[in-house]
Parts: C-alpha cells; sequence; structure tokens
C-alpha cells in the first residue's frame, strides 16, 4: 500500500509539471522616438530661434522618416532583427514610417495622424543595444507607390521610380528668407522654404518612370546604440544638429530649396556631413548628428 501511494504522488507530481506553461519563446518590443530642433519637442506651427549658421528663427511644415532594418543588440554583441508587427498602417514587412508631423497649421499637407515608435517581437533574452537604418531598401525603395502597401503608398514621401523614397522629409519656412533678395531666388522663382530631404541619388535606369539597377548614392544610414534600454531610453531625431551649419536663409542658385540630396547643390555638403553621408566624393568627416539616445 505504501508503494501505492508513492507512485500515485510521482504520477501527480509528474502531470502537475507537465501542466505549467511553458516559458515563452517571443517577447514584444517597442522603440520609442522623438522630434526635436535644437533640443525641442517638434510641434507644428512653432517657431524655433537659433538654427543654422546663421541662427535664424524657423517654422516647421513636415518632419517624417522612415527606418528600416531594426535590430536589437544581445550582451555578446550580435544583433537579432525585430520581426515588425504588420499593422497595415505604419509597417510593412522590415520597413516603418514615423511621422512627428500632425497635419495642423503650417502641417496642413501632411496627415492628422502620427507615428512615434517601431513595434514587433524578438527571441525571449536580454538586450543591450539597439541598431536601425534610416531609409527603406532597395528591393522597396523604387516601385509605384499608388499600388505599394501602407505606409509605402505615401506620395508625399516619393519622388520618382528612379530615385524612390525620400528617406527624411523635413520642410520648414526661415524668418531670414526674403523674397526680394537676389541670392533666394533660382530657376523656380523666389526661395519659400528650406527643406531636407533624404534619398538615393546617382540611380542607374532608363528612364524616371523605371526602377533602376543600381544607386551611386544609396544615403542609407545605419545608426547603432550600445547602452540602450528600450523600457528606459528613446531615439531623438534632432534636425537642429543637422542644420547647424547650414544657412536656412538662403538658396544655391539653380538648385532646389534646401538640400534635396542630389548632387552639385551648394547647400548640401554641410547638412549631409550632419547625417555622417559621403557627399560629392566627399566622405563626412564624423558620425551622424541627427539620431541620438535619451
Amino acid at each position: 500500500m505504501k508503494n501505492l501511494f508513492t507512485l500515485t504522488a510521482v504520477a501527480l507530481a509528474v502531470s502537475a509539471c507537465s501542466t505549467l506553461p511553458s516559458p515563452p519563446t517571443s517577447q514584444a518590443v517597442e522603440l520609442k522616438f522623438a522630434a526635436q530642433i535644437n533640443g525641442q519637442p517638434f510641434a507644428c506651427g512653432q517657431r524655433y530661434e537659433g538654427v543654422g549658421s546663421t541662427r535664424s528663427t524657423i517654422t516647421p511644415s513636415d518632419f517624417r522618416m522612415y527606418v528600416s532594418e531594426v535590430k536589437l543588440v544581445r550582451q555578446d554583441g550580435s544583433t537579432v532583427p525585430v520581426q515588425l508587427a504588420q499593422d497595415g498602417v505604419w509597417q510593412q514587412q522590415s520597413v516603418a514610417l514615423l511621422d512627428f508631423e500632425n497635419g495642423a497649421g503650417p502641417c496642413r499637407n501632411g496627415t492628422e495622424a502620427t507615428n512615434t515608435s517601431v513595434r514587433g517581437q524578438v527571441p525571449a533574452g536580454e538586450y543591450t543595444g539597439v541598431e536601425l537604418t534610416v531609409g527603406v531598401p532597395f528591393a522597396q525603395n523604387h516601385q509605384d507607390p499608388t499600388v505599394a502597401p501602407a505606409p509605402l503608398n505615401s506620395t508625399a514621401m516619393f519622388w520618382n521610380w528612379q530615385g524612390g523614397y525620400k528617406f527624411i522629409k523635413f520642410d520648414t519656412a526661415s524668418s531670414g528668407i526674403s523674397t526680394d533678395k537676389p541670392a533666394a531666388a533660382n530657376a523656380m522663382g523666389p526661395v519659400t522654404r528650406y527643406s531636407v530631404h533624404l534619398g538615393s541619388t546617382a540611380c542607374a535606369g532608363e528612364s524616371k518612370t523605371q526602377a533602376p539597377s543600381a544607386c551611386q548614392n544609396p544615403n542609407r544610414m545605419t545608426v547603432r546604440f550600445d547602452g540602450f534600454d528600450l523600457r528606459k531610453n528613446t531615439v531623438v531625431a534632432d534636425m537642429g544638429a543637422v542644420l547647424a551649419q547650414a544657412n536656412v536663409d538662403v538658396n544655391a542658385k539653380g538648385t532646389s530649396p534646401g538640400c534635396m540630396s542630389f548632387p552639385k547643390d551648394g547647400d548640401c555638403p554641410p547638412v549631409m556631413q550632419a547625417l555622417g553621408l559621403a557627399y560629392d566624393g566627399v566622405a563626412a568627416a564624423g558620425p551622424q548628428r541627427l539620431l541620438s539616445k535619451r
């Protein structure tokens, strides 16, 4: 009888263990972003002083950017891709659109909805850093946005099939811009804004309506932050740091307002330097200054 009780107890213990829940194999993650201009929170219609080489006052009208290939960093330095939630609005495959404008005031050409985080799943574990790319991967960068799934269906974030998407779209008006200044006029007419539109350039294709075979200047930025705690830290995108050495009051003659990433634009060298990207064959002197961790 004693042996029977012992066998029964063992059987009950084994049964209890078999019903315990298995440890999770994956975990949800959210990477938070914040937009700033010289350390001040970005807001449509707000005026920001002390911007650029002329310490001008600007009023932004757009701030959006694509990020892709988001990864978390393990303690040993290896990386694990974040499987993005396919929400049908902001995230598709490995690409996410961050939208800091809300369509109000001077941002009237934008959208009311905003998005300030990237969400997904990773294998369960401990992570000590994050890595991401500003830009759209080549395989998705050259297509027809009118039939592409969201968020790659934004025509406001697109140049053409040959050039692809605008990885960063920042538009602003400067208090120093005056339409009666000769330096503020070009072939397109008087300058009324200063923009930074980052994208791939010198893309080899038969026409602007065909996808290219390659781009001489991919202009994608890969950024890594070690010692990054997803529960506490935020990735800050500060356009004031990008414009610190740029003259936002004037525009190089015969070019689009501000820097559109295209070669031979006199407004681009200080902007591309601040983005940590080579420009016109000249390598950046230092790392990118757009993104930081907080």
